[in-house]
C-alpha cells in the first residue's frame, strides 16, 4: 500500500486536525450579508477589503466569481481578486477563503491560485482582514475587470469575457437598503433580501406577516427563500416589469412593519405557526 493511502494515510491527516464545521462563516466581517449575497446569488460583483497590518494592509477585490472558478487571483498589475463562488472543502468557507487569500499574496503577479486543497486549522478571514474597512458592493454587468486595465485586449480574451458575460443575469442592488438585490430573470422580476439576523428570527417575522397578508410590497408577493452562510435570503417575485429604481420607496414604507415583525418576542399564534410551516417548505438550502 502506498504511502498516504488507506488507513495509515487517514490516521496522518487526522493527526493534522481538521476544520471544525461553522454554521455562519461571515460572522464578524463588515457586511456578513451581503457576503452570503455575492456567494449565493449576485452573479457578477465585486467588494472591497484590505487585510491587516500583519499581513501587509494590501487591497483585496473581493468577487463573485473568477474565471475556471478559480479561488483567487494575483492579477497582472498586482491587484489580488479572492473569489466567493468556489467549492468550500471544509466546514468553514471563512477558513477556505483564507487559505486562498494568503496564497494569492505569496504568488507572482500574474499567478492564479487554481486549488487550495482541504485546509488545516488556522486564520480565518476574521483574523487577516481588517474588519475596520467597509465591504462596498459594486455590481457589474460584465467580467472585464477579471484583466488589468492595460492588459492588452485580444480577440482570444475578448471572446472568453463575452462568453462569461452571456451568463449574467441583469442585477442591480437597492439604493436606501443593505444587501438587497432586483434582478430580472426572463419575463419576471424579483427581489433577493440577504438578512443580517438569526434564521429563526427571520422565518417568525416572515411569519407573522405572512399570516395577515402583509409580507408583499410593490404589487409583488413574498414566495420563499434561500439560505446559507447561517442567514436567510427572502425573495419576492414582483409586479410585472418593476426596476431596481422604482423598489427605495415601496421598501422604505415596507421596512417598519418588517421590522417590528422581526422584534416581536410574543409566541406564534396558529395562524401564524401555518404559515411557517408554509415557509419552511419553500426554503431552498444553498451549500
Amino acid at each position: 500500500m502506498r504511502a498516504g493511502r488507506g488507513w495509515a494515510g487517514r490516521l496522518a491527516r487526522m493527526a493534522k486536525g481538521s476544520v471544525e464545521f461553522v454554521l455562519r462563516p461571515f460572522e464578524g466581517l463588515p457586511g456578513e450579508p451581503d457576503w452570503v449575497a455575492l456567494k449565493e446569488v449576485v452573479p457578477a460583483a465585486t467588494a472591497t477589503a484590505r487585510t491587516t497590518k500583519e499581513y501587509g494592509a494590501k487591497d483585496v477585490l473581493v468577487t463573485t466569481v473568477l474565471p475556471q472558478a478559480w479561488p483567487a487571483l494575483h492579477r497582472a498589475d498586482g491587484v489580488i481578486l479572492l473569489a466567493l463562488q468556489t467549492a468550500s472543502s471544509s466546514g468553514d468557507a471563512s477558513r477556505d477563503l483564507a487559505v486562498a487569500l494568503l496564497e494569492a499574496l505569496e504568488v507572482e503577479p500574474g499567478t492564479a491560485v487554481e486549488t487550495t486543497g482541504l485546509p488545516e486549522p488556522g486564520p480565518r478571514l476574521q483574523d487577516v482582514l481588517d474588519l475596520s474597512v467597509p465591504f462596498e458592493v459594486t455590481v457589474h454587468d460584465s467580467f472585464s475587470y477579471w484583466l488589468a486595465p492595460d492588459v492588452e485586449r485580444t480577440s482570444d480574451l475578448e471572446a472568453a469575457i463575452e462568453d462569461a458575460d452571456a451568463g449574467i443575469i441583469d442585477t442591480a442592488a437597492v439604493a436606501g437598503v443593505e444587501s438587497a438585490y432586483w434582478c430580472r430573470m426572463g419575463a419576471k422580476e424579483f427581489l433577493r433580501w440577504a438578512q443580517p439576523h438569526d434564521e429563526q428570527v427571520v422565518l417568525d417575522g416572515l411569519a407573522r406577516l405572512h399570516a395577515k397578508r402583509e409580507s408583499g410590497f410593490a404589487d409583488g408577493k413574498f414566495i420563499g427563500y434561500f439560505r446559507s452562510s447561517g442567514l436567510v435570503v427572502p425573495v419576492w417575485e414582483l409586479a410585472r416589469g418593476t426596476e431596481a429604481e422604482e423598489l427605495e420607496g415601496p421598501i422604505a414604507e415596507f421596512l417598519p412593519r418588517f421590522t417590528a415583525a422581526l422584534e416581536s418576542t410574543e409566541p406564534l399564534d396558529a395562524n401564524e405557526r401555518r404559515a411557517r410551516a408554509g415557509l419552511v417548505a419553500r426554503q431552498v438550502t444553498l451549500r
